[in-house]
């Protein structure tokens, strides 16, 4: 008998120590205030009914804080994301399942979520649960902000019908992360189109990738798509050949991203901004403003060019001058637009590398077919003369200018565009408010 109490109280303090748990202390002195009066009203007198009236009190605390235990660890609660990955201006959705596994009806279970997404509501109060009885609800959240983010993990709190204790429970394995890439545009059409864009010397290298340029024949392995198969030496041979391509000659297309600490302009929003404004926001469509901040618009806009250029079968790199140096060597297909999309979901304006570093050091080893998109919105003139320099070589350049002044940036950016004017650059100027569909999608100032 008496191990099996001690058993007992080993199991208890082993919950209690899992649960914290809140006073109300207004009450709680209110109790304690009253239980005084009548257990020395119990000791003059010698009633029994004061006696009573003391026990009474003592049993109840014990039973409120006995009842809040109980409810907080006779819970269990499941959470399940749907996909791991978002988009901006996408929604997030996950599945929650919470079930009450104790022999007691539940008041009210509370939970709220430990996470760091803006604008991630997932504050919920569950009344009247009653035993052995399953809850399920599912949650959609708008990502507004490219990143990676913790979801949980989630918190729940309990208390007794008297209100006098609350216990907290952090709940395991409701721990998430979610990568929300940045959003992408599709574009009709992006200044060049795609054949006016320079080609280069076939390299006679395999891809895995269908080209049009065949290299030869071999056997069939497992694996290989049925497009590659060769039918007429499969019924030469009387068995599977299947054709073997090479990189074509097309160039590759390259995006320097500038994100240099203290050229980048506007507003990073705060938590409220995320909470407001939703009636403006076109769910179905999947359209939402982007961060006020040139940040932003450049990520999006690298992203937004990207894809269109991964969409017509050419091979994308990308570097970027933020403090890791963000770098991926040119590829194409979804694997790659993944890996970019990756890449740009956390990369932030944090270098010290200027742009004009940045062409210079990128461009060094670069061969004169090769397409540069640069995407800045630095208003000096020293990577304009490194640009200028690059299109007397051969490179052709496509510049995506990021007004700054538009962003609250007090630069003129009269003398970028006029130097821009005068070197005969294809330029896109992009300003904060801009449908980047529309800006992008038109053919371009070919100064």
């Amino acid at each position: 008998m008496r191990g099996r109490l001690r058993g007992w109280l080993a199991r208890f303090q082993t919950l209690y120590d899992r649960s914290g748990f809140i006073l109300n202390l207004r009450r709680v002195w209110l109790l304690i205030i009253i239980w005084a009066i009548l257990a020395n009203l119990a000791v003059a007198t010698d009633r029994e009914i004061f006696y009573r009236l003391s026990y009474l009190i003592v049993l109840v605390v014990a039973a409120a804080f006995l009842w809040a235990l109980y409810s907080i660890q006779s819970f269990v609660m499941e959470r399940e994301i749907t996909s791991p990955r978002a988009q901006v201006g996408s929604l997030a959705e996950e599945k929650f399942t919470a079930t009450s596994t104790g022999r007691i009806p539940k008041l009210w279970i509370e939970l709220s979520d430990g996470g760091d997404m803006p604008g991630h509501l997932i504050g919920r109060v569950l009344s009247g649960m009653a035993p052995r009885v399953k809850y399920a609800w599912t949650l959609k959240t708008l990502c507004r902000l490219r990143g990676r983010f913790r979801l949980g993990p989630m918190t729940a709190s309990s208390g007794d019908p008297f209100g006098l204790f609350v216990f907290n429970r952090t709940i395991p394995n409701t721990e998430k992360t979610l990568v929300v890439y940045p959003m992408t545009v599709e574009l009709p059409v992006f200044a060049p189109s795609i054949g006016s864009l320079r080609g280069g010397e076939a390299r006679y290298q395999r891809t895995h990738h269908v080209t049009t340029n065949v290299s030869g024949t071999r056997e069939y392995a497992p694996g290989d798509s049925f497009n590659r198969i060769h039918w007429r030496s499969t019924a030469r041979y009387d068995r599977l050949i299947v054709k073997e391509f090479e990189l074509d000659p097309s160039a590759d297309i390259w995006i320097l991203l500038d994100l240099e600490r203290g050229i980048h302009a506007g507003a990073w929003w705060e938590q409220a901004w995320y909470e407001r404004d939703l009636d403006e926001i076109w769910i179905q469509g999947k359209v939402t403003k982007l961060a006020p901040n040139t940040e932003e618009y450049a990520v999006t806009c690298a992203a937004t060019i990207a894809k269109y250029f991964l969409d017509k079968q050419r091979a994308v790199g990308l570097a970027a001058s933020n403090h890791e140096h963000a770098y991926a060597h040119p590829d194409r297909g979804e694997r790659q637009l993944t890996r970019l999309l990756e890449m740009l979901a956390v990369v932030e304006s944090n270098g010290s590398e200027s742009f004009a570093q940045l062409i210079a050091r990128e461009t060094a080893v670069m061969n004169r077919s090769i397409t540069l998109v640069l995407i800045t919105p630095s208003p000096e003139i020293e990577w304009i003369q490194y640009a200028q320099d690059l299109r007397r070589r051969g490179f052709h350049l496509i510049v995506v200018l990021i007004d700054a002044s538009s962003f609250g940036m007090g630069v003129d950016f009269g003398p970028v565009i006029g130097e821009l004017a005068a070197s005969g650059i294809l330029t896109y100027t992009v300003r904060q408010g801009d449908d980047l569909r529309v800006v992008l999608g038109e053919a371009g100032m070919a100064y």
